[in-house]
């Protein structure tokens, strides 16, 4: 089966086509950094005004870099949520509008269970796994038994370690997206140089919280040791004491699920240093670790057409009242 994936959860407008037998044949991402760069953070009615002058272009681009046209699509998939309500939209009532147009079925997919199973589209990694799923907007660790089956093993109670990543380049000055900012500052810089806390809640615990480091920082740089601190050592040992919980914390779930297997996904887990600290970790307790490439780590629509033709080979259809959702369902 051939599906037209359509992705625009935040501030990516994304189209891909997946087919079953011949794998990815094309992915295609527009990014509004620039736009929300002067924000330091992505504003909501700028990104659904830029997802309506995107979503055309780029779903054309993903059909002539597959050589698809419309007869060559079996299907359509697209983001449902969760996500940004006003750009969620705007991707699911174009999906639902070419799928009435062509006289293609639909899908509707979750955002969440996309960057999950995409470590599918380069390696066949065998279930259960756990999933470590990192991003702007979510912190959640998964037990994934089956393309159906995802279980809810614990999530941030605050802030997800994207969002730390943002407003701590912000509090820092050193630029937007805030996590990429931060990798790219910390190469070669000291990650032991400052010792921000880690909140590890208990020695069993998969939740995460990351608005006491926030607080830690912005006391920190408020410091007559803060002021003359070196940028590059500050930013490195910020973010070591985001990856050292995240990396730990998704190991330890995988020995308590007796597990030997780790996904890493969302966009945090394209950082550099997670990366190295989870393989390193890893190969030492005994767990595989798996890291997509970066491009498949932020968001993307190769996810969504793999879920959907996985999910629409099975049978699965959505009808006219599919609409978008913000929050996410998997919850403790």
């Amino acid at each position: 089966m051939r599906v037209l994936g359509i992705e625009s959860s935040c501030d990516e407008t994304a189209a891909a086509v997946y087919d079953g037998s011949a794998g990815l044949l094309s992915n295609v991402v527009s990014s509004q950094v620039k736009v929300h760069a002067a924000y330091g953070g992505v504003v909501p009615e700028l990104a659904s005004r830029e997802h309506l002058k995107s979503v055309v272009p780029v779903v054309e681009k993903a059909l002539a870099d597959a050589g698809s046209g419309r007869d060559a699509i079996d299907g359509i998939a697209a983001t449902a949520g969760p996500g940004l309500i006003g750009s969620l939209l705007v991707g699911l009532c174009f999906a639902k509008s070419l799928s009435f147009a062509w006289e293609k079925p639909v899908c509707g997919v979750d955002h969440l269970e996309s960057h999950v199973y995409a470590v599918f589209l380069e390696s066949e990694v065998v279930f259960p796994y756990v999933a470590l799923l990192v991003s702007g907007g979510h912190t959640s660790l998964f037990r994934v038994t089956g393309w159906e089956a995802m279980r809810f093993l614990g999530g941030t109670l605050d802030d997800a370690a994207g969002e730390a990543f943002d407003k701590a380049a912000k509090m820092m000055g050193v630029g937007y997206p805030g996590g990429v900012a931060i990798d790219r500052l910390s190469q070669g810089a000291d990650p032991a140089r400052y010792r921000f806390p880690r909140a590890w809640l208990s020695h069993d615990s998969a939740d995460f919280s990351f608005s006491g480091l926030k607080t830690a920082l912005r006391t920190f740089l408020a410091s007559p040791e803060g002021a003359a601190a070196k940028v590059e050592d500050v930013a490195a040992s910020f973010q070591e004491a985001i990856v050292d919980v995240l990396a730990g914390k998704a190991l330890a779930a995988a020995k308590r699920e007796g597990i030997p297997r780790l996904v890493l996904s969302g966009g945090v887990s394209a950082n550099s240093r997670l990366r190295l600290l989870a393989r390193e970790r890893g190969a030492a307790e005994g767990v595989d670790v798996y890291l997509p490439s970066r491009s498949l780590c932020t968001d993307n629509a190769a996810m969504v057409a793999l879920l959907g033709e996985r999910r629409m080979s099975a049978g699965s259809r959505s009808g006219p009242e599919l609409n978008a959702y913000a929050a996410s369902r998997f919850t403790r």
